[in-house]
């Protein structure tokens, strides 16, 4: 078996039986998303302990891309800090998109990731659970739209 068949197989497992996927009581943040393109909606809860991701949880439906994309950021950023959380975006948003140098060691299990970028419209899938957890984290109450 190559990379590629097993990232493939890690993706379809995450879509399937994504881990997380659930209404978080209680919590402190929320953050719902939408991608037009594709109809993925979520809806994401974490709670805060000051800076820290103590817990996180989303539900939703979508393509298996989104749905694998939010089951593996809530487990990678499940007890991190928000700024650890956000250097794992910018590492995450490199690899898919192509844009920039990717760190595979830090992405860690988030490289399975690394075929989206040959498919541009598939970024705004993966991208849809990290857009949704800024807003949340911001507060702002505003749906994150993948446009």
């Amino acid at each position: 078996m190559d990379l590629r068949e097993l990232y493939q197989e890690v993706i379809l497992d995450h879509g399937k039986n994504p881990r997380n996927h659930r209404l978080l009581e209680p919590y402190n943040r929320e953050g719902r998303g939408y991608n037009p393109l594709c109809g993925d909606r979520i809806t994401l809860r974490l709670q805060l302990d000051g800076d820290r991701i103590t817990d996180i949880g989303f539900q939703g439906q979508g393509c298996a891309i989104s749905q694998a994309s939010c089951s593996t950021m809530t487990e990678a950023i499940k007890g991190k800090t928000l700024r650890e959380a956000e250097a794992l975006f910018e590492q995450f948003h490199a690899l898919v998109t192509g844009e920039g140098e990717a760190d595979f060691d830090e992405l860690d299990k988030l490289a399975v990731f690394a075929g989206v970028s040959e498919f541009p419209m598939r970024v705004k899938c993966a991208t849809l659970g990290w857009h949704t957890l800024k807003h949340a984290v911001e507060g702002d109450g505003i749906e994150a739209v993948t446009e």
